[in-house]
């Protein structure tokens, strides 16, 4: 079991990408705190993975420097150290120059609120573990019209990935990221999900990128850091 005797905090699960990653890590041997704000989603997450590894539900919110620490304090009861932090903060808004109506939302989500959960957390960390950003295809490879505040904030996302490495890198912590083209729908544990897609496809489901994400969590990838995955089939290829 590749993962025997470490422990992961995975911040923002839902039922997409955060819950795939966590049977993975889980089933091969690995301590899984999963937090979001929904305790009864986590609950039901923690439940239906008992039976693959332990997994271990603490609700916290990660807004503010504040809640944050107040959410460590929660896991310092847990363990005191952690091998792996994945911070996978969802939403979604479109928007133009015309009109930022995703601004604010948008930056917090997935600029500012994953690097204050890494400030906070990062006295956790040992040497050796590894923070892993979710970024978006979108963010690093050619952009759509409508998402200009969502595309921005993955793209700052992406180049902090490349900061936060350097910063770290006497410190013996790895950064790395992946830029998912587009999760579709919910996990569902132990069934085949690769009948759901085909190479080359935009969406595909969480466990295609979960994979993704494991492995760079992983002993086998400790030689990269420091840069962004794109996770997409290829279908960046196909855009022209």
């Amino acid at each position: 079991m590749k993962f025997k005797g470490k422990t992961f905090l995975l911040l923002g699960v839902s039922k997409g990408l955060g819950y795939a990653l966590a049977y993975f890590l889980a089933r091969e041997g690995a301590t899984v705190i999963v937090s979001s704000r929904s305790s009864d989603k986590l609950k039901e997450i923690e439940g239906t993975l008992r039976k693959y590894g332990n997994v271990i539900a603490i609700p916290g919110e990660v807004k503010s420097r504040e809640s944050v620490e107040e959410l460590k304090s929660k896991v310092k009861k847990v363990t005191g150290a952690l091998d792996g932090l994945a911070v996978m903060i969802g939403g979604y808004e479109e928007d133009t120059v015309e009109d930022l109506k995703g601004l604010d939302t948008m930056i917090n989500n997935h600029l500012r609120y994953p690097l204050l959960a890494v400030s906070v957390l990062l006295d956790m960390m040992r040497k050796g573990s590894t923070i892993l950003l979710v970024s978006a295809l979108r963010g690093i490879d050619r952009p759509a019209s409508t998402q200009l505040s969502y595309a921005s904030a993955k793209a700052g996302l992406a180049k902090a990935v490349e900061v936060l490495a350097l910063e770290l890198l006497d410190r013996g912590i790895r950064v790395v990221g992946i830029a998912p083209s587009w999760i579709d729908g919910d996990f569902v544990p132990e069934r085949d999900w690769k009948k759901l897609r085909k190479l080359g496809d935009e969406k595909a489901p969480p466990e295609d990128f979960a994979l993704v994400a494991s492995w760079l969590m992983s002993d086998d990838a400790e030689w990269v850091n420091g840069v962004v995955i794109p996770v997409d089939g290829g279908t960046r290829l196909k855009w022209g």
